[in-house]
């Protein structure tokens, strides 16, 4: 009778432990995710990879809307959340189509890029627009070992995006990463955040990569800590978790608060506590990730605003991107951990049940309208359902 009390007594300290994310699920496991993920990475390349397009073999480009209703090439930075996709069902499936396609991208996109010529082909006045073509290149790098997307992303952030640091004595911002190179200067949370991303990165893959010569590995260590420390004193609120837009010329701070700049601070906070092991990366990655759960999710059914083009359709994506990183560092204490995972659980339930066309696998930005046709959706929105359904593909 002990023995079997024993058991028993067990069992129901086992289910006691079962986090409310998993029945919050509505018997979803992760791989119902990542068949919805497929689905949507499927939709990308049917939908808006140019060259998927009778007529338009060698067009190595995501068209801004479906099924080719606008085919503009002035939107450089999508591009490489596109891409990111396709990296994410690479590491997903193994599948050769999506590999195969990324060195048609890398001869695609700068060829298509508004602002590059022969000599700087990559090239682009918005800082940041360059800083997210070195992200998704340093992933690609990690999953294919093709040395020259590792050597133009490290050249792009050499030399087109740290030199906009700063300088340090120069006031009123003493530091920070320039937002664009072409108007009065600002210094923005969508610069930096990702640029401290991107020298982290290079810092981890730096002996991988078989770098000789040029910059040595601590510099891009220091580099980081330099950029998020900079971004943490002047746009992020200690007390609030927001994570603000911008200092202007004048050095004053927008109020604004972009669930994108809140990703990338966490994005990089994660990279830094990953290196370094210091205990405050990861309260202040905590810390911005509450706000955004807790000030700006109001939509209906607690999830953030609907986010139906242009460039505001990707802030979303990108917070998911990073946050999912937070919710599997290990280190995180298990109430908010549960908390995160129930969150995310929330919002991709709703976005799978109420706003992706089941019959297209397209997402329109809208949490509860799904679109009615297979054209003419933005390639922005239908990025962000992608990057939620892979968030919930890869929680551990």
């Amino acid at each position: 009778m002990d023995y079997m009390k024993k058991i028993l007594l067990f069992v129901f300290a086992v289910l006691l432990c079962i986090p409310s994310w998993v029945a919050g699920q509505n018997g979803r496991d992760r791989e119902f995710w990542k068949q919805a993920a497929e689905g949507m990475s499927r939709a990308l390349v049917k939908h808006f990879w140019g060259a998927s397009f009778e007529g338009y073999p060698n067009r190595y480009y995501f068209n801004y809307k479906s099924d080719m209703a606008d085919m503009t090439t002035a939107h450089y930075w999508p591009q490489a959340h596109a891409m990111d996709i396709i990296v994410d069902a690479y590491m997903r499936t193994g599948n050769q189509d999506y590999f195969d396609l990324y060195p048609l991208w890398w001869k695609g996109a700068p060829r298509f890029n508004f602002a590059g010529n022969a000599r700087r082909p990559w090239w682009n006045p918005y800082v940041d627009d360059m800083e997210w073509m070195v992200l998704a290149q340093l992933r690609m790098y990690e999953t294919a070992r093709n040395e020259e997307y590792f050597t133009r992303g490290k050249q792009i952030y050499n030399d087109w995006i740290w030199t906009t640091w700063g300088p340090d004595n120069e006031a009123p911002w003493y530091g920070g990463i320039t937002w664009k190179t072409d108007v009065e200067k600002t210094k923005n949370a969508c610069s930096n955040g990702p640029a401290a991303i991107i020298a982290a990165r290079i810092y981890n893959l730096y002996d991988s990569a078989g770098i000789k010569g040029g910059k040595p590995r601590e510099e891009y260590l220091t580099e980081a800590r330099k950029i998020y420390a900079w971004l943490r004193d002047n746009l992020y609120d200690p007390e609030s978790g927001a994570v603000r837009d911008n200092m202007n010329s004048r050095g004053n701070i927008s109020r604004a608060v972009y669930t994108y700049n809140s990703g990338t601070f966490i994005g990089a906070a994660v990279e830094l506590y990953g290196i370094t092991g210091e205990k405050q990366y990861l309260a202040e990655a905590v810390n911005a990730a509450n706000y955004v759960i807790d000030k700006m999710s109001t939509n209906e059914g607690g999830v953030l605003s609907d986010a139906t083009g242009g460039d505001g359709g990707l802030f979303h994506g990108i917070f998911f991107r990073y946050f999912v990183k937070l919710i599997n560092e290990k280190d995180l204490d298990r109430k908010t951990m549960v908390k995160f995972k129930d969150y995310l659980t929330r919002l991709a339930n709703v976005m799978y049940d109420e706003g992706i066309n089941k019959e297209y696998m397209l997402y329109g930005g809208s949490w509860h309208n799904p679109v009615v046709s297979s054209s003419g959706v933005g390639l922005t929105p239908h990025l962000t359902g992608c990057m939620l359904m892979e968030a919930m593909s890869v929680i551990e």
